[in-house]
Parts: C-alpha cells; structure tokens; sequence
C-alpha cells in the first residue's frame, strides 16, 4: 500500500485550476522528486497534501486514511508530514536550537531538557550542533537548511517535504543540500522534493515526476525525459533553460 496516494487532486483559486487532476503514490522509502515550469502546481500540491491549503476536490490518502474530510485531526497529521520551506522558515528571534525545541515543547509537550536532548540529537546528526547558540542571521544558507532539517526531523516524520531546497543557495551550498537529502535517503528516510534545479534532480534521485499544467504528464528517468521522451515540450524542458544543468 502506498504512504500517500493522490487521486483526481483538483486545486482552484477564484475559478483558475492550478492542479487539474493530479495523480500520484508515494512508498514507504521513496524519494520522489517533482519537477516543472514555473506556475504548474508544484508548491500548492505540497501544500495540499499537509492541508496548509485546502484542495477543491479529489482524495488524498495518508497511510490509508483520507485527509481531506472535515473530520481529520490537521495537527496530528502535519506532526506527521515534515515540511522543509522554500525560504527555511526559521524565526529569526530564536537560537538554533530553540527553533528545533520550539514544536517538541509546544506540539508534543516535552520538558525542556527532553526537548533540548532530542534537538541536540538531530543538530548532530545534521552536524550542526556547534551552532546551537547562534541566531539564524549569524549562519549560512546551507546551515539554516539543515536547522530547518533539524526541526523537522525532531518530530520523527513519517515523510518530509522539501519545498524547493536550493531556490535560495548558491552552487556549493547546494551541493551540501544535495549531500544532506542523499544521507536523508541512505537512512531510508521517505521523502517528496519539489524543485526547478536538474543538477539538484541529478544528484538525489534517478526519476522524476514531471508537472505541467496541473497534471502529471510523466514519470520517467531525467536521461529518458531529456532525450527519448515522446512529447517535446518535456524534452525541451529537461534539455535546455532548466537551472543547474
């Protein structure tokens, strides 16, 4: 049985469909990337998928249940989905390590020393903790993703979501973002990743979905959609304009 299964996901915002029937499944221990031109839906099916946006119809299946009722506990099921943002998502007034605590102390209600230890534990595994006192302004663009890494791995997701990781990077940061989703894959960590860099696509993952005009238009290896794809639009987009080829 798949993780997540997406069937028929519509999306519309003042009568403009931007996911116009999406299909999809995610296993346990996938790494599932979503490429795409700019505007084709992927950010809002991230967000449909967790409910921070609310879909206009179709199923959205989490671990055989439907999350898309009224009924659906919201809170227990984002515990459950890490989502890495697009910009971190950080606040800025918090240390490192109380921006990984803050949702431990406050959604699982854990004492300070365990939510402190259990922080610490994921800050080291990121190799991050020596920065535990420092504020998000005083670190890098790499680091602040992997504090932001950090805190969504304190709460021992079933599956993280990445929301564009490199937008935001320059070429070696991105590289570190690279390195940090492929130990993420090596621990079997499941994970969805949205991005518009194919050398980011290229270094975490030998298959893509590929977004267009709110559907699914494929799933295949990037080498086969670059240049054995039967529709050239999607060979035009993996094989020439795409950022980080």
């Amino acid at each position: 049985m798949p993780l997540i299964s997406v069937h028929n996901l519509v999306k519309e915002f003042s009568g403009q469909r931007v996911l116009n029937g999406i299909n999809l499944e995610v296993y346990e221990g996938d790494l599932k990337v979503v490429m795409g031109p700019s505007g084709c839906g992927k950010s809002t099916l991230l967000r449909c998928l967790n409910r921070l946006i609310e879909p206009t119809s179709g199923t959205i299946h989490f671990r055989g249940q439907d999350i898309t009722g009224a009924d659906v506990d919201i809170r227990a099921l984002r515990q459950s989905i890490g989502f890495v943002f697009q910009q971190f998502a950080l606040y800025r007034h918090l240390s490192v390590l109380d921006n990984v605590t803050l949702a431990l102390l406050k959604l699982r209600g854990m004492s300070k020393a365990e939510a402190e230890e259990k922080a610490l534990h994921e800050l080291n595994r990121l190799g991050i903790a020596t920065h535990r006192d420092k504020y998000p302004s005083q670190i890098s663009g790499g680091q602040k993703q992997r504090v932001a890494l950090a805190r969504a791995l304190a709460m021992d997701p079933v599956v993280i979501f990445f929301d564009e990781p490199t937008s935001a990077l320059d070429p070696v940061m991105s590289r570190e973002v690279a390195d940090l989703i492929n130990q993420m894959r090596a621990e079997n960590v499941t994970m969805l990743c949205v991005t518009h860099d194919l050398r980011l696509a290229r270094q975490i993952s030998d298959r893509v979905v590929f977004l267009d005009e709110g559907v699914v238009k494929a799933e295949d290896t990037i080498d086969h959609l670059c240049n054995a794809h039967s529709d050239s639009k999607i060979n035009d987009f993996f094989s020439s304009g795409v950022r980080g080829q």
